[in-house]
């Protein structure tokens, strides 16, 4: 199949609703107006650098996505210098979470509605300090945007990324226990550097050795899901291979999706249940990731 032909099929994922009028986004009613119909839209997207990114398209495709709330990692920008229309987005309430190192990490949550609480770092300096975590809660779902470090450039960063991962797992847990207590949800979306699974990137024999898709790395997702009781929302809803959000900049593994899946949404089980479809952005790059959507019914 050609390379153009593979990029539209893999575009779409999961079940699309049949019309635009069952995928109005914003929490107005497509009925009744019993919770299950009310639609909101969660997206998020490792930029790899806000400002590169806003010269490949992006504005224009957060206006067409028409999200509830979108999630951003890898802003790699101090707050003053993000240009102006995507510090202060017409119709947004824009929340960022920077990195004090110039140029490096950081995090984004952009909202319709306004929070009614936003939380930046989950109170481990040494990831605070770079920008790795935002939360925005809302009146009935709390969502987070995390970027989990990579472990790629040497045993130095993985240690940090096992680091990262001993802390962020009691913090979740806490969260999850104070939203269960309240009767709410939560969804955390973001870059997680973990493939979970062997059909969750194409050479996946070639790199159980690699930072990424170790065996302890896997095994912390496997814990997160059957033991800790959250949920892989993009997996829920489609079981097919070749479902990536990454590619390698080296080669052509961009055309021939030699990708990893490295981005999710991760979610309670209330709202992961009403998750109604999911799709990965392919028709535009802007970074070295695409963005994954999620509509789900039920109000923000």
């Amino acid at each position: 199949m050609p390379a153009a032909a593979r990029r539209a099929a893999r575009e779409f994922t999961g079940v699309r609703p049949a019309s635009r009028v069952q995928s109005i986004i914003g929490h107005r009613a497509i009925g009744p107006t019993a919770p299950e119909f009310y639609v909101f839209r969660v997206a998020t997207l490792n930029v790899n650098g806000i400002r590169s990114a806003l010269g490949k398209g992006l504005l224009p495709w957060i206006r067409r996505t028409d999200a509830d709330v979108l999630c951003l990692q890898e802003v790699k920008a101090h707050e003053p210098d993000i240009p102006d229309e995507l510090r202060e987005p017409a119709g947004l309430h824009a929340h960022f979470h920077c990195a004090q190192k110039k140029g490096y990490a950081g995090t984004a949550i952009y909202a319709k509605k306004k929070p009614r609480r936003v939380t930046c770092g989950f109170g481990v300096p040494e990831f605070d300090d770079e920008g790795r975590y935002v939360e925005a809660e809302f009146a009935a779902v709390t969502v987070v945007s995390v970027y989990f470090p990579s472990g790629s450039a040497g045993p130095h960063r993985q240690a940090s990324k096992d680091r990262f991962l001993a802390a962020f797992l009691p913090h979740l847990a806490q969260l999850k226990a104070r939203h269960d207590a309240e009767g709410r949800e939560i969804i955390f979306c973001g870059d997680v550097n973990i493939a979970h699974k062997e059909i969750d990137l194409k050479n996946w024999r070639s790199n159980q050795k690699n930072s990424g898709f170790l065996p302890h790395e896997r095994a912390w997702l496997s814990a997160l899901f059957d033991s800790h009781g959250w949920v892989d929302v993009f997996r829920r809803l489609d079981a097919r291979p070749e479902q990536y959000t990454w590619w390698s900049n080296r080669g052509a593994s961009w055309d021939k999706n030699v990708g990893w899946r490295l981005d999710y949404q991760i979610a309670t089980p209330g709202v992961a249940a009403r998750a109604r479809s999911a799709s990965i952005y392919l028709s535009k790059r802007f970074s070295d990731h695409a963005p994954l959507v999620i509509d789900y019914s039920g109000r923000l």
